[in-house]
């Protein structure tokens, strides 16, 4: 936390302060007058970067997450239901948790007919239970 605090603190103290000069310096409706006032709508959101360490700087695992989904969506048009969309969701979740996929739905599917309270239903969210890592 204090390397990244040390080090990225100056970076973007000094895109904030770019931002600030060139703000007033370009056009508001060329490209790069977009791009800055997108740029600083955007700075305060980087901010939970420097004082959070679970919060990435990019959205890499995110992307890269939902990618497969993105690629085979018009694969996908004729066979759009709330379910198949759930299920998909379950499958990525335990993928983001690193867990193997099938193992975890095997899990959930016995389990989740035993649960009586939230608290069982609690524990077996994906970052709550370890059936099986992902390979």
């Amino acid at each position: 936390m204090r390397v990244r605090h040390a080090r990225s603190a100056p970076v973007l103290a000094e895109l904030k302060a770019w931002l600030d000069r060139m703000v007033d310096q370009v056009l508001p409706q060329s490209a790069l007058g977009k791009a800055i006032h997108y740029a600083l709508g955007q700075y305060p959101k980087l901010q939970p970067f420097l004082t959070h360490p679970e919060v990435p700087l990019d959205t890499n695992r995110t992307e890269n997450a939902i990618l497969p989904f993105v690629v085979g969506r018009k694969g996908w048009l004729f066979s759009d239901t709330v379910a198949g969309a759930r299920l998909y969701s379950l499958v990525e979740t335990a993928k983001a948790n690193s867990l193997e996929p099938h193992a975890y739905l095997a899990h959930l599917f016995t389990e989740l007919p035993k649960a009586t309270c939230a608290d069982h239903l609690e524990a077996l969210l994906p970052w709550n239970t370890r059936p099986a890592p992902l390979a």
